[in-house]
């Protein structure tokens, strides 16, 4: 079993930067090639969308558009931790951050992560 502990998120001024965390447990992801970290977002009554997602242990990275040259994904293999850099934070990145582990074939498709974390909150006040 993984478990999937998030942290980092809270209230900034838009322009402003925060730095989520996300913890994996219970297994050794990155032994695995093919495993990703993703993150995802949800803002009250709207659909959860991709924000980025990094292979484990090959460290490539795919961005959505809406956040593209403003957010970074990076990872701690030895830690299993993988890390989301906001800078340059809008009022529409305000929701609940997800962190995912998972074997996608594609690293954007929401339904193909299986480990999901319960979420942190950032708020980006204009």
């Amino acid at each position: 079993q993984v478990q999937l502990v998030e942290s980092g998120g809270g209230l900034v001024q838009a322009g402003g930067s925060l730095r989520l965390s996300c913890a994996a447990s219970g297994r050794t992801l990155h032994t695995f090639s093919a495993y990703a970290m993703g993150w995802f977002r949800q803002a009250p009554g709207k659909a959860r969308e991709f924000v980025a997602g990094i292979r484990w242990s090959e460290g490539s990275a795919v961005y959505a558009d809406s956040v593209k040259g403003r957010f970074t994904i990076s990872r701690d293999n030895a830690k299993n931790t993988v890390y989301l850099q906001m800078n340059s934070l809008k009022p529409e990145d305000t929701a609940v951050y997800y962190c995912a582990a998972g074997r996608p074939p594609q690293i954007a498709t929401m339904t193909a992560y299986a480990y999901w974390g319960q979420g942190t909150q950032v708020t980006a006040s204009s």
